[in-house]
């Protein structure tokens, strides 16, 4: 069995702190740098055994969390608070979930491979991930209305995708 990627932002600053090492697998700053979590992506295969990304409530077994550090402070698409995604940060995790998909054997990325945590809520409306709002809004893409990020972010990701795919 094939995992997904789920993506997140960490509601905190631009940078990643040690809770944000302790709950997702790669968080990315401000400025595109990929970090390690303190859990690897197996880690998550069978959570059972307690030793694991918590990153997804109901949704975190087989799933690789993926976030962007930052969005402290949103309230509204129009009050998102003073630590903004950047254009950087959001283009360095379209390529992140691209290669993490390339590894996992993907040629296309859909909503059953690679989703925000708002939608895997919307979709198991049992789970504590139901309300979650991320990823509701992409600052650097502020066109994109929040019904339509998560198609955006596969759109963006399957570009990278195919890029890879062309260099196979």
């Amino acid at each position: 069995m094939k995992r997904r990627i789920i993506n997140h932002w960490t509601a905190g600053t631009l940078f990643p702190n040690n809770q944000d090492l302790e709950h997702y697998h790669f968080l990315i700053d401000a400025k595109g740098l990929l970090y390690l979590g303190l859990h690897s992506v197996s880690s998550n295969d069978c959570v059972s055994f307690g030793d694991y990304a918590a990153h997804t409530g109901g949704g975190n077994t087989m799933s690789i969390g993926v976030a962007v550090c930052g969005m402290a402070g949103f309230v509204s698409p129009t009050n998102q608070g003073k630590y903004k995604l950047t254009k950087i940060q959001t283009e360095k995790l379209f390529e992140t979930n691209a290669i993490l998909a390339f590894q996992e054997g993907y040629e296309i990325i859909d909503d059953n491979i690679l989703l925000t945590h708002m939608e895997f809520g919307l979709k198991h409306p049992y789970t504590s991930s139901a309300g979650k709002i991320d990823i509701c809004r992409l600052p650097p893409y502020p066109d994109v209305k929040s019904q339509d990020v998560g198609d955006f972010i596969r759109k963006k990701s399957q570009w990278y995708l195919n890029k890879l795919l062309a260099k196979k």
